[in-house]
């Protein structure tokens, strides 16, 4: 079949059929040209010759006001958001079941509220009477925040349209289910079409939204991933059940630092800020004792101050273990096999157990050097002084690469009291006065002026 040819006028747009040499709709004369299609292929596959409207392009030297960000007084919330919540933004937060999600969200409402921003707390898991509940036990009850119990997206979205909001909290986006897609609420296309259609209204109508999403038995957020892709913050909240300390992780922020964490600490009132975690993570460490560090790292753009705890024991196994709690288990193995090769050190028959205090998870590679430390002290039954702070990169040559951010990690260090740090050559340490500085070149120097020759 031969493709419909479109012609337009370049005067007034209006589109024709055939050519003619004097326009219907202005009255202009040879001003009709002929259309290519818009693209090519099957009709019901691609555009088609359809046309839309033409996009206002600008240069990279246009200069635009940032956001307008609304605080709503929790400095570790806050500080996640990249500094306040931003207007018309779509933000997905995950976790755990019962690490305290649905309390956090209240508290926030709450204290958005307060400040003047008209909130609707949605939840699709819990009665309007649970919510309350919750409320009532945090001292939360007297709050502006509207609530609602419904799983319909359509109802919901009819019902953001009229009130208007400032901020909404849907709870969760597993349970909304859109009455136009023909599957089972938390399905992968009743999420991914939930999740566009929620962001799309926050983008159309400058409303902020914010969706809770269940996590699978790996930590990552169930569903599509590209349901991270469409939103504009993804935080997640980590945290471990025996330990009462809470982490809110910005993992992806379009508006602020990723990987900036705020400290939450669960109590009978809900979560409580705690603005000085190094000191909350180093609370329980009591007398020194072999097979523990300090490690000076860095959280976003916070330095935190947290103990490293190793136990390497004979194996009664063929096959020693490796367990590790908070670090990257495949790290863990390089290091030993590093020490093994570069220093002499054997770990072959012992198990080695490694556990970052606090439930708090680290990710940087700084934190080599001090968990070789805590895997030397263990090994050789020697505690380190406690007055003291490690931190550096380990390379596959047994050399030693500065960390970034010397001088904070080693300012926080002071401020807690720390005396003495071990840190790689090269890094910038700056003018940290009553701190005794050592700097090894190489993993064998360390060993050897930490440790001895053996």
């Amino acid at each position: 079949m031969a493709k419909t040819q479109t012609f337009t006028c370049s005067a007034c747009g209006a589109s024709h059929t055939r050519w003619s040499g004097r326009c219907d709709g202005c009255g202009e004369w040879n001003t009709i040209i002929q259309e290519r299609p818009l693209s090519a292929g099957p009709a019901k596959k691609s555009l088609g010759g359809k046309r839309g409207q033409s996009i206002v392009l600008t240069d990279l030297t246009t200069e635009e006001a940032p956001p307008p960000r609304t605080l709503c007084g929790v400095e570790e919330l806050d500080r996640v958001l990249g500094g306040g919540l931003v207007p018309a933004s779509a933000l997905l937060v995950g976790g755990d079941p019962g690490i305290g999600k649905s309390t956090l969200l209240l508290q926030a409402a709450a204290r958005f509220a307060r400040k003047g921003v008209k909130t609707i707390y949605v939840s699709g898991e819990e009665a309007s009477a649970q919510v309350r509940m919750r409320a009532r036990r945090l001292g939360l009850e007297e709050s502006p925040v509207q609530l609602a119990a419904e799983t319909n997206l359509r109802d919901i979205l009819t019902t953001l349209e009229a009130e208007k909001p400032g901020l909404a909290i849907i709870d969760s986006i597993q349970t909304m289910w859109a009455d136009n897609v023909d599957s089972a609420p938390g399905s992968v296309s009743q999420v991914r079409a939930a999740a566009h259609e929620l962001t799309t209204f926050a983008k159309r109508h400058g409303v902020s939204i914010i969706m809770v999403g269940h996590v699978t038995k790996d930590g990552q957020i169930a569903g599509p991933r590209v349901v991270e892709h469409m939103v504009d913050t993804v935080l997640y909240f980590e945290g471990e059940r025996g330990h009462q300390f809470r982490i809110l992780r910005a993992v992806k922020n379009r508006f602020g630092p990723a990987d900036e964490i705020g400290v939450f600490e669960m109590t009978g009132k809900g979560l409580a800020q705690v603005t000085n975690p190094s000191a909350l993570f180093l609370s329980e460490r009591g007398t020194p004792s072999p097979g523990s560090a300090v490690f000076a790292g860095i959280e976003g753009t916070r330095p935190v101050l947290v103990e490293l705890q190793a136990l390497v024991a004979p194996s009664p196994h063929s096959q020693p273990r490796r367990t590790v709690v908070g670090w990257d288990s495949g790290r863990l193995a390089m290091i030993l096999a590093v020490l093994e090769a570069r220093c002499g050190i054997p770990f072959a028959g012992l198990d080695v157990y490694l556990n970052v205090a606090g439930g708090l998870k680290i990710s940087e590679p700084a934190a080599d050097l001090a968990v070789a430390a805590a895997l030397l002290s263990a090994r050789e039954d020697t505690a380190l002084p406690a007055d003291t702070v490690v931190f550096g990169e380990i390379s596959l040559s047994g050399a030693l690469r500065p960390a970034p951010q010397t001088e904070n990690r080693l300012k926080e260090a002071q401020k807690l009291g720390f005396t003495a740090a071990i840190a790689p050559a090269g890094g910038k340490t700056g003018t940290v006065a009553g701190l005794t500085l050592t700097r090894p070149s190489d993993l064998v120097g360390f060993v050897g002026e930490t440790f001895g020759a053996g």
